[in-house]
């Protein structure tokens, strides 16, 4: 039983417990630089890099959204091509919302599919969008913009948007410090904080100005959350306090002083019993009587509120933090329970093992047995772990046996939920239900991820009616008619799919056959993959139909590279430049210009040296020649080419020392005043072992930077003696400090150095 209660934590008179529902699938995500948006009801989560955080990026640089199930599980992935992104967000039908910075919201669906877009008005258009919110109203799925001019707009059903624009608060010249979508009583309102006022908003043009029954005297605002049925509220002021009470401000029930003034980075409800508060590596759970509990984190989470608790996102793991059920979990498994749930589970597990005390623990209960078997299949629905489940469930089919009139209704109910809440559980699936969101749970769901098997099956299994069921989802893998996505979505080997796509293509014209895959995205990225491998013509055709010119010219670049003949390499290339042009890719086509030009300068130097240049790069080109000697051909690709002069000095200086031509290195750095300074000179010639050469060059160098020059060399007695002449102790001191016991003379000179200084002052 320890095992069951190691994860309760007391807040007051309940438990709670934090417990690991998945460990992610993803790879390689730190959510630290994501912006993340997890949909309810064990919804899917989308992933856009945040653009505040520096970050290196491998690829392009266009933003891509992620879209993974619950356990981590990639579903599909967004190349974002449109406006600024300003947030994410999933609606009640779990489509993607992307709200973006002109007003626009583009919807799609798990699977990255584009559904429809519309507009959030002119005037978010004109004044761009600052922040967001995305709320369940009483219509579906609600959404809130506000605007540069700190005007807020509103659709209640993103469905049939119907834009309303909000009252104005008075005198609001600057972000307000927080604000928060009410929905209740059939309407949405905004609850605004302006500093330490607080506004209600309505969509009638009114607004109320409103008090909080705080204690203590509030500057500013600067967090709210609202609780996941819109009755509770929470306000998190600049002082560190934590305010909990009503929606509608006019019951308090705790003020906690959290002793931290720092806004969290995420405020959200646990259910409707307590709100919690995360800040860097921790999380910080208060009830309404003031009772809280910390828990530490050691990675950047992300809270998701749900009807029934907390969903907890981390790079590694996915919790569910909940309350635990004292009608049921509670009596059953608390240490030292004397309930007839609790003492019904320990006479099965007696008897499991055989003992008569299973007996006893019967004879104890025998006038409650039907309270502990109903205890005993409440406590199975609120597990998470099927083998607690089973054993819960075995201790009411035990006691059950012993109650001659028990209606098996309720047990039956209870095993068939589970079976079903398990196989979406399930890590491959990945809907993380609870007992208490099972209502909200549609075989569509599976229908939208394209689990047609599971969905049948579960409809049959809860003998649904077909209208509802069986053939409504039969109608919609119809609809999803190409064999190629079925077999895909059914983990069907790659073989077999290719040998699909290869039988349509038989048994179809060809413009037929294309057309079938143009709207099948997983088919046409397949057929794209043999066109890659096995035939290159077709594959321009394809990009030509669809007048991808990126793609097109990526692909001639690289069969350019299969050319043996130079004069089709260069063909092909040109052929590239022009469709980088047309897909108004103007740096690719800028560099593939110049590529054409350095193949053909690189054709007349092999002409004219009977050596080798070609597919050097312009750099290693430049650096051949300088190697050789040919130093006027190197200054007159560095002119063809419009090397940076920096850029050249360095390439020319690295070749020179590189062989070993150290009277040209001489006669370049006379040449003219280095745009790099002298102490790359330096460098070349140290790395080459050569201090004779960089020690010509220390003369050259500005002062302030002479005795570190001399130090690099070697050379502590200069050091010393240049420091002295520019009277810096602090060089001197610099140079003590490199001296070891073999420069015990040096030392005492300088010491002799920094005290003839210190007299001079």
């Amino acid at each position: 039983m320890a095992h069951v209660t190691g994860d309760w934590n007391p807040l007051g008179q309940v438990f709670y417990r934090k417990q690991e529902i998945y460990s992610m699938g993803w790879r390689d995500i730190d959510l630290d630089k994501f912006v993340v948006a997890a949909a309810p009801y064990g919804g899917p989560i989308a992933l856009i890099r945040d653009e505040t955080k520096l970050v290196r990026v491998q690829g392009s640089i266009r933003p891509v959204i992620y879209i993974y199930t619950s356990s981590g599980r990639e579903i599909s992935s967004i190349r974002w091509n449109s406006g600024h992104v300003i947030h994410l967000g999933w609606s009640c039908s779990e489509e993607l919302l992307c709200v973006q910075e002109d007003g626009s919201v583009l919807v799609y669906d798990i699977f990255g599919q584009f559904k429809r877009t519309f507009s959030m008005g002119t005037e978010a258009k004109e004044m761009k969008v600052r922040d967001c919110r995305i709320f369940n109203s009483h219509q579906g799925t609600g959404l809130a913009v506000m605007t540069s001019s700190y005007r807020i707009f509103m659709v209640n059903n993103v469905d049939e948007p119907r834009i309303r624009r909000m009252a104005d608060v008075p005198g609001l010249d600057a972000p307000p410090s927080s604000w928060v979508v009410i929905s209740q009583d059939r309407q949405s309102r905004v609850l605004l904080a302006r500093e330490n006022d607080l506004y209600l908003l309505d969509h009638g043009g009114q607004y109320s100005r409103q008090l909080a029954p705080v204690s203590q005297q509030v500057e500013a605002y600067t967090e709210m959350a609202v609780s996941f049925n819109n009755k509770y509220l929470a306000l998190f002021t600049n002082t560190g306090l934590l305010w909990i009470g009503s929606s509608d401000l006019e019951r308090a029930y705790c003020e906690f002083d959290t002793k931290c003034p720092q806004r969290p980075k995420q405020l959200a409800w646990c259910g409707t019993g307590a709100i919690v508060g995360y800040w860097e590596n921790i999380l910080l759970m208060v009830g309404p009587g003031k009772d809280y509990v910390k828990y530490n984190v050691d990675s950047t989470v992300h809270l998701v509120p749900e009807l029934d608790g907390l969903r907890i996102l981390s790079n590694y793991s996915h919790e569910f933090l909940h309350k635990v059920p004292s009608e049921c979990c509670g009596v059953v498994f608390k240490m030292g329970s004397i309930e007839p749930g609790a003492m019904l589970y320990e006479a099965s597990r007696e008897f499991q093992n055989g003992s008569p005390k299973a007996d006893e623990y019967i004879r104890m209960i025998q006038d409650r047995l039907q309270v502990a078997v109903d205890q005993c299949i409440q406590a199975a629905g609120c597990e998470h772990e099927p083998t607690t489940q089973r054993m819960l469930l075995r201790a009411a089919s035990f006691g059950k046996c012993f109650l001659s009139d028990m209606n098996p209704e309720p047990f039956v109910r209870m095993c068939r939920m589970l079976r079903v809440l398990n196989s979406v559980r399930d890590f491959t699936i990945g809907i993380p239900l609870s007992c208490a969101q099972h209502p909200f749970f549609m075989p569509h769901r599976l229908v939208l991820r394209r689990q047609y098997p599971l969905a049948i099956r579960i409809c049959q299994y809860l003998k649904m009616p077909d209208a509802e069921g069986v053939s409504r989802i039969l109608a919609h893998w119809a609809c999803y008619k190409n064999l190629v996505k079925s077999k895909t979505v059914s983990s069907a080997p790659l073989p077999t799919v290719y040998t699909v796509v290869m039988h349509l293509k038989e048994k179809l014209t060809l413009g037929d056959f294309l057309m079938t895959i143009r709207n099948l995205p997983t088919a046409q990225s397949l057929y794209l993959q043999y066109c890659k491998e096995q035939n290159r013509e077709m594959l321009q055709d394809l990009y030509y139909q669809e007048d991808n010119f990126q793609e097109s010219a990526n692909c001639r670049v690289m069969d350019s590279y299969n050319e043996t003949r130079m004069d089709e390499r260069l063909r092909a290339l040109q052929q590239a430049q022009e469709a980088y042009t047309k897909a108004r890719n103007e740096f690719a086509a800028k560099v593939t210009e110049e590529q054409v030009r350095l193949l053909k300068y690189q054709m007349r130097l092999e002409e004219e040296l009977k050596r080798p240049y070609l597919d050097l790069s312009l750099h290693d080109t430049i650096s051949q020649l300088t190697t050789e000697g040919n130093h006027k051909l190197a200054e007159q690709l560095r002119k063809e080419f419009k090397v940076p002069d920096k850029r050249f000095w360095w390439l020319k200086i690295q070749a020179l020392a590189e062989g070993s031509d150290w009277a040209e290195l001489d006669r370049f750095a006379k040449s003219k005043k280095s745009p790099i300074g002298y102490e790359p000179f330096i460098d070349v010639c140290l790395k080459h072992q050569n201090r004779y050469e960089a020690n010509k060059y220390v003369g050259r160098i500005a002062d302030p930077a002479k005795v570190k020059a001399y130090i690099k060399i070697g050379n502590l007695e200069q050091a010393a003696e240049t420091a002295m002449q520019q009277r810096s102790e602090e060089d001197l001191n610099l140079v003590l400090s490199k001296c070891t016991s073999s420069h015990r003379v040096l030392a005492e000179k300088i010491s002799t150095m920094k005290a003839q200084l210190s007299s001079k002052k």
